[in-house]
């Protein structure tokens, strides 16, 4: 091999890069913790069983995307394609039944073996939100509000919309498959021969295909929406309702669906248009039945999850690094790299980000503090060993003063508070 690449679907998070993928998540995460969501984080490998049994043996992901391997002892395992699965999964093996509501935000990789695309790699990156145990359609506004708040918060660029829809009840998606089969089975020929699998076993998931020729049938489909019974109309009036209370705008698009039957009520996604074709940033719904489907006790739950990457592709501003203190030896005499190693440390402690230059004349390492867009230099040279002083040399305006040790602390937290104007109060 001439050169080392990174596997493909991978990538790696460089600096700057990192810091607005860092951002993504620490928005997120205290975001959540405003609306009670406690973080979480589950094993990035599980069971096959948690994620064959929770995303159907019929999905693209478990037949097709998911990395899936024996372990040395035989068992199956697989590499997380999604996040809720796992907190399910926690939910039920530590026993939290009694401990609802549940509300939990987590952050993580994802894998799945996929055709790479814009922000979605085959390691990507996750933030969500989970609330169990609440069946009200309360629950689904504060999963979608807590949802529009982090977009709010970091500022994203293009339009982004919020689209709801109503899966109904398990009555009323009975009343929509027959219809639905019907239809399709009228127009089998016109099906990829995946949805034509699917036709029996889960009709529904056939909604969510992305082959063309599937996506030109299903337009001409018959609605859920009109098939409700009055309980579902009423839920989904409510969340409206809801959703107008608190100033949340929303399109209602009635296409919109999830193919799992534990899905049921809310179907939501935040979409933009500055993405292209891969418009969705963070996609949810109401999955009364996933944690009955796994073996546990009866338990409603709603939630989201969003893509990092995504989402810090649409940062209208990349967060700028902090400008550092940069720690200048005037010259490469032993005592006075001694001196400002001791220095360095001290300033770090006192809660200063410091770059410390290593070695080179007074013109490289001047070089170096402007590479790192340092705020202030502090100069160390003999006379100031002697006098036991730095020169402190803000590096905006070129401003250059002498103090003593016992102020340097104190001087640096005014030159970082008031500007280039600092040195005037010195």
């Amino acid at each position: 091999m001439s050169s080392l690449q990174p596997v493909r679907g991978t990538h790696d998070l460089l600096p700057e890069e990192m810091r607005a993928f860092r951002h993504v998540v620490e928005t997120g995460r205290g975001v959540a913790a405003r609306y009670g969501f406690a973080e979480m984080a589950t094993p990035i490998f599980e069971f096959s069983g948690v994620f064959a049994r929770t995303l159907g043996d019929t999905s693209d992901i478990v037949t097709k995307e998911m990395y899936t391997f024996a372990d040395r002892k035989g068992e199956s395992l697989t590499l997380r394609p999604e996040g809720t699965a796992g907190i399910a999964r926690a939910f039920i093996s530590n026993g939290l039944a009694n401990d609802l509501p549940f509300k939990v935000f987590y952050a993580g990789p994802m894998f799945r073996y996929e055709r790479p695309q814009k922000g979605r790699q085959r390691q990507f990156h996750q933030i969500g939100v989970e609330l169990l145990g609440v069946s009200e359609p309360q629950a689904d506004v504060e999963v979608i509000a807590a949802g529009r708040h982090i977009i709010d918060a970091l500022g994203i660029k293009g339009n982004v919309t919020l689209e709801i829809n109503t899966l109904g009840d398990t009555e009323s998606r009975e009343a929509y498959r027959g219809a639905l089969v019907a239809f399709l089975s009228g127009r089998i020929a016109e099906l990829s021969a995946d949805s034509r699998e699917r036709l029996e076993r889960n009709p529904l998931r056939i909604l969510d295909s992305k082959d063309e020729g599937d996506r030109a049938v299903i337009a001409d489909a018959p609605l859920l929406g009109d098939f409700l019974n009055p309980a579902s109309r009423a839920f989904y009036d409510d969340l409206k309702n809801g959703l107008m209370d608190i100033g949340l705008d929303f399109v209602e698009n009635p296409r919109l669906v999830r193919g799992l039957d534990y899905y049921g009520h809310t179907a939501f996604e935040f979409t933009t248009d500055a993405l292209g074709a891969q418009g969705t940033v963070m996609a949810g719904g109401r999955y009364d039945g996933l944690i009955k489907t796994m073996g546990g006790p009866a338990t409603p739950g709603v939630g989201w999850a969003a893509g990092v990457e995504r989402l810090s592709m649409l940062l209208a501003e990349a967060p700028a690094a902090e400008r550092p203190v940069a720690m200048i030896p005037a010259g490469n005499d032993a005592v006075i790299r001694r001196e400002a190693t001791i220095l360095t440390e001290r300033l770090r402690r006192a809660g200063f980000c410091v770059d410390l230059a290593f070695s080179g004349n007074m013109g490289k390492r001047m070089k170096r503090a402007n590479k790192v867009a340092a705020k202030v230099a502090v100069i160390l040279g003999e006379d100031e060993r002697l006098a036991r002083a730095v020169t402190l040399r803000d590096l905006d305006s070129g401003e250059q003063t002498t103090v003593s040790l016992d102020r340097m602390e104190e001087t640096l937290r005014g030159l970082f508070a008031g500007g280039g104007d600092a040195f005037g109060g010195i």
